[in-house]
């Protein structure tokens, strides 16, 4: 399983650097080089099919540990076919967006004996739209950036609410308290209103029984 391996890890580190060659590549090489890299990732696939069953016999003891390499391989070879496919897309729009850009260019104005029609009328049209697809996307971004500072601005103004409740709250708890000592207060005052203490009661008695022995 291991020179097989080997062999398998070194065709990857390969593809990864005819990546690189990919972007230099002038228009009449880059099929080849897309090509060949297709074709090595072919290749490897089929190996990882083959290792993937070596894997399953290797003893307990190393068995897991083979398929882990096994798959970092698998995601490894995945992750270039993504890239060489992104890249393929990139480079299918740029080629159509030449060639429109080309037909554009090439076509010219015509007159007929009623009127004068203009072929390029089509060509124009899709560039508008596509230009409108473009603003579009920028004014949902803008609307985007928007509605996130809106939500920050909500929530620094929700933490400012919330201060200043508890601030009143605070203020009120303690003018409740000032109130229920205000009102103990006048309840003892009434009270030693309506009912003198029993010393000045027994004070003015002592005093009436002298008036009578005199």
């Amino acid at each position: 399983m291991d020179p097989l391996f080997q062999q398998t890890h070194k065709q990857v580190h390969e593809i990864q650097s005819c990546m690189g060659r990919l972007e230099t590549a002038d228009k009449q090489s880059v099929h080849i080089v897309e090509n060949e890299i297709q074709a090595s990732i072919d290749q490897i696939f089929s190996r990882l099919e083959r290792l993937e069953i070596l894997s399953s016999k290797e003893p307990p003891n190393k068995r897991q540990n083979a398929r882990l390499r096994v798959d970092q391989l698998k995601y490894d070879v995945q992750h270039l076919q993504t890239a060489l496919r992104n890249f393929q897309h990139r480079r299918h729009a740029r080629e159509q967006q030449e060639r429109q850009r080309e037909e554009l260019l090439s076509r010219t104005f015509t007159t007929n004996d009623s009127d004068t029609t203009i072929p390029m009328d089509e060509s124009l049209q899709f560039n508008s739209s596509l230009q409108k697809v473009h603003n579009g996307m920028d004014d949902l971004i803008l609307d985007g950036h928007n509605i996130l500072d809106g939500l920050r601005t909500q929530r620094l103004t929700l933490k400012g609410t919330q201060k200043k409740i508890l601030d009143i709250a605070n203020m009120l708890g303690l003018s409740n308290t000032v109130m229920r000592l205000i009102e103990k207060r006048a309840f003892q005052d009434k009270y030693f209103m309506i009912e003198p203490p029993k010393f000045l009661s027994q004070q003015e008695s002592n005093k009436d029984l002298k008036r009578l022995d005199i």
